[in-house]
């Protein structure tokens, strides 16, 4: 979550507000001051307390317009409707909660099936809030096997630079050195012979990207893969891939079913996806699925019998609610696989018909076309007088949400624009998109942009 610092110094003003709100004493409205730093003395009406909130609310942005977000923005009533009713039950609680339970159960078999686990009855898998805390666990698993080699060398994890955040704090977090790939011309993820040159027998894994967050791009699990085969057969280093597979994990599935990527490669070890994400959920659910029992060290499952029965859980957090995993197992009924694939390829099309009419509008390039993940990057050309920046800016006067960024280390001066298309973006919100980018193409070529310094502009979300 966002670190928030302590009280920041506000002007005295005089309190007031919306007289209507204050139901039977609409005095009290006069006074009113909404709390910033402490509590009131007294207790407002709901209905007023409500109002009141949802004021302050309209100043964000609309979820359905917000173009930088993997995360699901709508569901179906239904779904909103079963998600209150499962928001007061505790997920750890599988005493009490043994049908919630048994919901995540079978939404981990499901996934497990989906991703070719060669044995379903020996595979290891949990919900968690998303997949930072997945990613967390897969990597704590990582590490504990190599402790077990008995190596005294200072643990490494190799990756690509496009990694998400969070990969870099587990490294942080668990004392292991990130191994990071820079990019490198029109390189942008992680290759084999990249992620080879890197490892060595203190290389707790390799991790590979399904879906980059910085151009929706897929990296070559099943190459990366077997470039760890051959170094093994050369060095008896046995290196495990994870792959992080946060949206891509419930794209290939039903769009790229002959991509070779999960358990079918003998050497991945363990996978994460978030529900969250292209699973159609509102956040925040996440999952991981290690291919065997062996991946997942024993001691690192803990079983506490306080809440009414002895149950094993693995896991940073504890409590949290159960809503989400019923959600995750509604959507499993409600689309299958036949329409979970038509959902995901509606998104492609709309991404690919959108990449395609912002290519021929004429000042821009395009980096992807969205014919993976459902996202794509495209920059200005050299020879416009504006840039991502000054795009982005004006989009967002019409309410949409596109964020602008730099590339990481080696390519900081590749600023791009990045769109996220997910489930309810339809075309004729694509339509309207490409007709107001081509409204303000004027105005911009007109204001000739602003110099800017690219290493500290950002506008970048996960």
């Amino acid at each position: 979550m966002v670190l928030h610092q302590g009280k920041a110094d506000r002007p005295n003003r005089a309190g007031g507000t919306n007289p209507l709100y204050a139901g039977a004493n609409p005095a009290l409205a006069a006074g009113f001051v909404m709390p910033h730093d402490k509590l009131r003395d007294d207790p407002l009406p709901p209905d007023a307390a409500l109002q009141l909130v949802r004021d302050e609310l309209m100043l964000d942005g609309n979820a359905r317009l917000n173009l930088a977000t993997f995360v699901t923005t709508w569901m179906e009533p239904q779904a909103r409707e079963l998600m209150a009713e499962c928001v007061d039950k505790n997920m750890i609680d599988k005493d009490e909660y043994p049908q919630t339970a048994e919901l995540e159960r079978r939404c981990v078999n499901i996934l497990a099936d989906l991703w070719h686990a060669p044995d379903p009855t020996d595979i290891m898998g949990c919900s968690t809030t998303g997949s930072s805390e997945a990613c967390m666990l897969a990597g704590m698993a990582l590490k504990r096997r190599w402790s077990k080699l008995g190596r005294t060398g200072k643990p490494n994890l190799v990756m690509g630079i496009n990694v998400q955040v969070c990969w870099e704090k587990f490294c942080e977090y668990w004392e292991v050195e990130p191994r990071l790939v820079p990019m490198d011309g029109d390189r942008y993820h992680l290759t084999a012979e990249e992620a080879v040159a890197r490892c060595d027998e203190n290389t707790i894994g390799v991790v590979a990207i399904l879906g980059s967050t910085f151009d929706g791009s897929y990296e070559p699990v099943a190459e990366i893969a077997a470039a760890l085969d051959a170094l093994q057969e050369r060095t008896g280093w046995d290196i495990p891939v994870h792959v992080d597979g946060a949206s891509g994990a419930m794209i290939a599935p039903f769009l790229d079913p002959d991509l070779e990527w999960d358990f079918r490669l003998p050497r991945v070890a363990s996978i994460n996806t978030s529900g969250h994400k292209y699973g159609l959920v509102y956040p925040g659910v996440g999952w991981v699925v290690w291919r065997d029992r062996a991946a997942l060290p024993s001691e690192l499952v803990f079983n506490v019998n306080y809440l009414g029965g002895d149950m094993p859980t693995f896991a940073l957090n504890f409590s949290r609610p159960g809503a989400e995993v019923a959600a995750q197992y509604y959507t499993f009924v409600r689309l299958g696989h036949e329409g979970f694939r038509a959902v995901q390829q509606a998104s492609r099309d709309v991404a690919e018909h959108l990449s395609s009419g912002i290519a021929a509008l004429g000042p821009f390039e395009l980096l992807t076309r969205g014919d993976q993940l459902p996202v794509f990057a495209f920059t200005t050309r050299a020879d416009v007088g504006f840039d991502v920046f000054d795009v982005s800016r004006r989009l967002r006067e019409r309410g949409w949400l596109v964020p602008a960024y730099t590339f990481p280390e080696k390519r900081t001066d590749l600023a791009v624009l990045r769109i996220v298309v997910r489930n309810g973006f339809t075309h004729d919100l694509a339509d309207l998109l490409l007709a107001d980018l081509a409204r303000v193409l004027p105005d911009l070529e007109k204001e000739g942009g602003h110099p800017k310094d690219l290493a500290k502009a950002t506008a970048f979300h996960h």
